[in-house]
């Protein structure tokens, strides 16, 4: 589960910024919207939060943050020295445009707490860590800090760390993390660190093609179609069942965008054309008419090529990172689908999801816990803001929608009026 997030000089961000899903002492859908932790320091975290706030505030730069640190973890050990990530500090501060980019992350993996983080620039590392909880005391595992004067890394590496320690060390590229090369090179004990964010961190950010590969996958498997189906039911209530068939794509063939859904199979050489065929049942004597997914509503397309990746959140307690979450998804699908993560009885295995809306149907304290609402503004000298709604200590019968829109949070967008 995640723990906290900091982001400094990145994007929009200037100065630190913190996210924090440590449940505060509110006692309002305490077993519901909250987890316990099993760390007695931690106590609960929680299953949601909100991002609200003008377009350009940031909103979308502190999820991309920790999409770019995934994106670090997972290729930086394939870097070259000529091929690397991308740095992209604050650019309307000349201080900060050659200054490192910090991100550090806290989070739970197999009952164990960690902390991981590191700084770069375009050319380097500059310094990486990681921090070990595998007891209240925390114990460092690994250590690097560059030194520009001498122009060399200085490494602490535990006594905690296992393995060729050294070895690992010298293989470790300026531009690549010290956590993938080990890992690249077989290091068990650093291995749960580099899969919580290989395979504990989903995130949709930007304009990201929305795969049906994992629903595809759902659907072969014995219990897929039952699964699903109330999933679907939820957008279309009509929707009784499900068919799929696959074929071979003839060679030269033009395949239309949105009209179907093409599957690549590893070792064929040809990819595999897969239609897709919701049945609808519409009144109690009537038969069921087949619909094309292509005929479908496209709230109804969307929410078939991401129920797989979702119900798969679900399944194996997965962090959701989902950005402006209402251009995808219908406000009541989107209250649908808090409503299932803020839930011990659909959210058994503790998934948690963060994510952006303009949407303030939603700003409701049935909805949401005060501790799980934050908010995102630009500040005087131009850099993004994120605090939480529990600042400002509303009540418990706080009608927050209303004192949102009227500017009591911040986080509005500053409108001139326009004259006839």
């Amino acid at each position: 589960m995640l723990i906290e997030f900091k982001v400094q000089n990145y994007r929009s961000i200037r100065s630190e910024q913190t996210m924090s899903m440590v449940a505060g002492s509110y006692t309002e859908h305490l077993d519901s919207n909250t987890a316990e932790s099993g760390v007695s320091e931690l106590g609960r975290l929680l299953r949601s939060s909100v991002l609200y706030g003008a377009n350009a505030a940031g909103k979308t730069n502190v999820l991309r943050a920790l999409q770019f640190m995934q994106t670090v973890v997972v290729t930086s050990a394939a870097n070259t020295p000529s091929r690397a990530y991308r740095y992209d500090p604050f650019k309307f501060d000349a201080n900060n445009r050659g200054a490192p980019s910090s991100f550090e992350v806290a989070f739970l993996q197999n009952g164990t707490r960690y902390e991981y983080g590191f700084s770069l620039d375009e050319e380097r590392i500059h310094s990486e860590w990681l921090i070990e909880y595998a007891h209240p005391r925390g114990r460092t595992i690994f250590e690097r800090d560059y030194d520009p004067k001498s122009q060399t890394y200085e490494w602490k590496l535990g006594t905690f760390l296992k393995g060729q320690r050294t070895v690992w060390r010298d293989a470790t590229r300026p531009n690549a993390l010290f956590l993938s090369t080990a890992v690249q090179l077989n290091s068990e004990q650093l291995l749960p660190v580099f899969e919580w964010f290989q395979k504990r961190l989903v995130v949709i950010v930007g304009v990201t093609a929305l795969n049906p590969s994992l629903t595809l996958q759902l659907l072969d498997q014995p219990d897929g179609k039952p699964t699903l189906l109330p999933f679907l039911q939820v957008a279309d209530r009509d929707i009784s069942d499900i068919s799929i068939s696959r074929e071979s794509v003839p060679q030269g063939s033009v395949i239309f965008p949105g009209a179907a859904i093409i599957e690549q199979v590893q070792g064929e050489p040809m990819p595999r054309l897969v239609k897709v065929s919701l049945s609808h049942s519409v009144g109690s004597n009537a038969e069921p008419v087949a619909l094309d997914l292509a005929d479908e509503s496209n709230g109804t397309q969307i929410l078939f090529r991401t129920a797989g990746a979702l119900l798969n959140v679900f399944a194996n307690g997965e962090v959701l990172l989902f950005d402006e979450i209402e251009t995808s998804l219908h406000p009541l699908l989107i209250r649908y689908l808090v409503q299932r993560f803020n839930s011990s009885v659909t959210n058994k295995n503790n998934a948690q999801l963060v994510f952006s809306t303009h949407n303030t149907f939603l700003l409701e304290q049935d909805v949401f816990r005060r501790d799980q609402i934050w908010f995102v503004e630009k500040a005087t000298d131009g850099g993004s803001r994120l605090y939480p709604l529990s600042d400002f200590k509303p009540r418990n019968d706080e009608v927050l929608e209303r004192w949102y829109m009227r500017g009591k949070y911040g986080a509005l967008p500053t409108l001139t009026s326009v004259s006839a």
